[in-house]
């Protein structure tokens, strides 16, 4: 049940009560950085794609500014672009952002909420994991305190009659106690505890070390050691291993939410110790050697970083076209002798190898059947094994900073081979984060309130379409980065520019393929999406045609009357395209409100009467011809004559055009359609822009002969 407004009231005043006297943590708290203002301005605008690249920066998404505002709640309130939002509000909740139930802030955002999506997808949130988004990550350190298979511990601390089996590189990471004794005697194998120290005591330590649920009842039910003697060995312990948070988390435990905030800042606090050892030990320690030389490298196991496990990854062959240079016939002197470095062959190939721990490796089901089952690598050796892993190194290193530290800043440039790697390691939250960098960092920085067919979105750079005069084509420079037609850019009459060719971010060809072979489903949404919002770029393309013929193929025993699932997608977000800007406009007569696709009939209507108007427009202005230099750009209107030979002025012209009932508009302000035709407005070159395209898209189905 959704709490009233003057319910949030009261308990925004019990929790300001609360957090004032030190009881409980703001988790909201005041924000003023530069970075945190342009991330509230990114949600604002629906950019996804800059949202994206700050929250991997480490921007608070919890923060609010100075109007109480969270990310959360603005991204769901109807501002500037709807229909970004609803994904907005799932990115960023997936991110970590709080949106707890029973709190002000996380009612605020139910209160608030654009519509019945944006609040339903609040309200069936996991919120434990909207609260702690490293859960799975401190779940699987906490396992491996009473994990057996695979063996992957190196330590044993006996204490009296019990036995713990535990990690070197855990504990030097967790404890500084550890850390100082592992680093001087790193082959240590069994460390005794004093028998002073009762194992209850130690027991507990332990779990909190390894984040483990604190008990209740330092003493279990039938223990014949005295509370007060497991008091006195945990505060011994506490000590020792210099961990002073532990009795506070012990103290922690009668009330819920303060138990929880205690264990969250545990939790990044091992989070922080872990990856600095991470960085320091395993990326510190990477080694770039020859490939041919990868197979002699020995390291044993008393290493400084407690490894117990290489990885390798070779670097990517070079170009035919650089090897092919670097072998070329060097140049000769007079008498013969080549000139330049006695070595003409191309670089020998590179090979980076990490040393590793199987304990962070196990994370993913792949190692964990290799060092469970009955495999070479499961054994143990002389020195540490060396597993090749096929992906380049940059793309490694991300894979090892997630099972590390369970984030990854993965740049759009990798995210395409990490989205191959995480599949082949069976890492399916790794494979999800590829997959929303692709879908987000692939958008680009387009406006998607200015469609780009639009001549005034080339003068802002959201545009790249040039317009043909005669046939309205596009060349397409080469998969994934369409070109522009320079004879286009002679037939134009505007003293302004062209705009430079827009490159895109990624290969939507290569973006598509891997959504069909691993089977994700953002990843389709979002080519559908993409294609549709660049359609005019590639529906001439043979790639495109081949890859509709593919979707196509993709249905076994295919009949007429079925579908073809990449262009229904391609339609539908097609008809969202246009349907940005034919809302709140009046032209709901063109939009029903039931199937969200454009009415054909009524497009074609009014594109009709939009065509009977731009002829009557084009017809005024083609009385007036143009001398062209020989460079084509510069260009000097001569009047229009009349019937009995009198020159026409260009005002004359205007207004025999308007008593003829015809609007002409100016050649500098002019709406163009994709097949040069001249609209009345935006609206009326969307409607005729759409009919374009979905005629050929017909065509393209004729050629293909396809049936959908």
């Amino acid at each position: 049940m959704v709490l009233r407004k003057h319910e949030l009231e009261g308990k925004l005043g019990e929790e300001s009560a609360l957090i004032k006297s030190g009881v409980l943590r703001d988790e909201n708290p005041l924000d003023q950085s530069p970075e945190f203002q342009d991330f509230l301005l990114a949600c604002r605008h629906g950019d996804l794609r800059k949202c994206q690249e700050l929250i991997g920066l480490g921007v608070n998404i919890n923060g609010k500014d100075k109007f109480d505002y969270t990310p959360l709640i603005i991204v769901c309130q109807p501002t500037y672009l709807p229909t970004l939002h609803p994904r907005g509000s799932s990115d960023i909740s997936e991110s970590g952002a709080l949106a707890e139930r029973n709190t002000f802030q996380g009612e605020r955002c139910i209160y608030n909420a654009l519509n019945d999506r944006i609040r339903n997808l609040l309200l069936q949130y996991d919120f434990s994991k909207t609260s702690d988004p490293y859960v799975y990550w401190s779940t699987h350190i906490s396992s491996l305190l009473t994990r057996t298979l695979p063996q992957t511990s190196d330590i044993t601390l006996v204490a009296g009659d019990r036995e713990f089996n535990l990690h070197k590189f855990l504990l030097a990471s967790r404890t500084p106690y550890f850390r100082s004794r592992l680093e001087a005697q790193p082959e240590t194998a069994t460390w005794n505890l004093a028998p002073t120290i009762p194992v209850e005591a130690l027991q507990i330590a332990l779990r909190y070390v390894y984040l483990g649920d604190l008990p209740r009842d330092i003493v279990p039910a039938g223990s014949p050691i005295s509370e007060e003697d497991v008091a006195k060995g945990l505060d011994k312990v506490s000590k020792q291993l210099e961990v002073e948070q532990l009795w506070e988390a012990i103290m922690a435990g009668g009330d819920r939410r303060l138990a929880r905030q205690r264990f969250q800042d545990e939790e990044e606090r091992a989070l922080g110790q872990i990856r600095d050892f991470f960085r320091r030990h395993v990326l510190g320690g990477k080694m770039v050697v020859d490939t041919e030389r990868a197979g002699d490298i020995k390291w044993s196991y008393d290493n400084s970083a407690f490894a117990d496990v290489l990885l390798r990854a070779d670097e990517l062959d070079e170009d035919d076209d650089e090897g092919a240079a670097a072998q070329a016939t060097p140049t000769l002197n007079g008498q013969g002798i080549p000139i330049g470095t006695a070595s003409g062959g191309k670089k020998p190939r590179k090979s980076a190898l990490y040393p590793v721990h199987k304990a962070m490796l196990i994370r993913s089901e792949y190692f964990d059947k290799m060092f469970s089952g009955d495999f070479v690598e499961s054994r143990r050796s002389e020195h540490l094994r060396v597993i090749k892993i096929d992906c380049s190194p940059a793309v490694l290193e991300l894979v090892l900073t997630f099972l590390y530290t369970e984030n990854t800043n993965c740049p759009l440039e990798h995210a395409l081979d990490l989205l191959y790697a995480a599949d082949m390691l069976f890492l399916d939250s790794l494979k999800s984060k590829a997959a929303v960098a692709i879908s987000t960092l692939g958008s680009g920085t387009r406006n998607a309130l200015v469609d780009r067919t639009h001549a005034h979105a080339s003068a802002n750079g959201d545009a790249n379409l040039n317009v043909n005069g005669d046939a309205g084509k596009l060349q397409n420079g080469g998969a994934g980065t369409p070109g522009v037609n320079g004879a286009d850019m002679a037939a134009t009459t505007t003293t302004t520019p062209p705009p430079a060719p827009e490159m895109e971010p990624i290969n939507i060809y290569d973006v598509i393929h891997a959504a069909w072979d691993l089977r994700v489903q953002r990843l389709e949404e979002f080519a559908a999406r993409y294609l549709a919002t660049r359609l005019e770029d590639y529906i001439d393309d043979p790639d495109f045609q081949e890859l509709i013929r593919e979707s196509a193929s993709r249905i076994h025993r295919r009949e007429e009357t079925d579908t073809i699932e990449l262009l229904d997608d391609i339609r539908y977000y097609l008809s969202e395209r246009f349907r940005l800007r034919f809302e709140d406009t009046g032209l709901d007569e063109v939009m029903p409100d039931d199937d969200g696709e454009i009415d054909p009939a009524m497009a074609a209507a009014l594109a009709d009467r939009s065509a009977e108007m731009a002829d009557a427009a084009a017809a005024a202005a083609a009385a007036t011809t143009t001398d062209t230099t020989q460079d084509g750009l510069d260009a000097k209107p001569k009047p229009a004559q009349q019937s009995n030979g009198t020159a026409v002025t260009e005002p004359a012209q205007a207004q025999i055009a308007e008593q003829e009932g015809y609007h002409v508009a100016a050649d500098d302000n002019a709406m163009r359609t994709l097949d040069g035709a001249t609209a009345e407005d935006e609206f009326a070159s969307d409607a005729i822009n759409y009919q374009i395209l979905l005629g050929k898209i017909d065509a393209m189905l004729d050629r293909l002969k396809l049936d959908a």
